[in-house]
């Protein structure tokens, strides 16, 4: 979908940049659980991670993200979630998750300031973050910085 360079529920759409300004994003192999409530918004994703070379399973909320991870036998080595869903928060969703599987890694996503989902208790500070809207390469450098973090479990 070219057009936009960055991605949120209003443009959900691939960035198209001059060949200069297009770093070769860092690309994994890793498995990706993605949750986001809004359905072109997931499918988007899933497709930028997977064209990143990660093994994406996606969920469209908390239930339906836990009852993929009951069934996986491999590692999930990072969840990506929405923070704001309905049903289950991804606060919520992530301590659940993590309870079962210890070694996930967490990276929240929100439309609202940093500023404003630490402040309000919603995330703990230090929590991996990236506020919409985001351009592709820059969701590609935070699951990367994010995977390859140090483990606080």
């Amino acid at each position: 979908l070219p057009g936009a360079d960055t991605i949120d529920a209003a443009a959900v759409q691939h960035d198209v940049a001059p060949a200069a300004a297009k770093a070769t994003p860092a690309r994994g192999s890793e498995t990706v659980l993605l949750v986001e409530d809004e359905e072109d918004l997931r499918e988007l994703l899933e497709e930028v991670l997977s064209q990143q070379g990660y093994r994406v399973y996606a969920a469209s909320g908390g239930t339906s993200a836990l009852q993929i991870s009951e069934f996986m036998d491999e590692d999930i080595d990072l969840m990506i979630t929405d923070v704001v869903m309905p049903y289950m928060s991804g606060r919520e969703l992530s301590l659940k998750l993590q309870s079962r599987r210890p070694n996930v890694r967490i990276l929240f996503l929100s439309g609202y300031t940093d500023d404003a989902i630490s402040h309000h208790g919603v995330l703990e500070p230090g929590s991996a973050f990236l506020q919409k809207p985001f351009a592709t390469a820059e969701l590609a450098r935070k699951v990367r910085e994010v995977l390859e973090s140090p483990s606080t479990n």
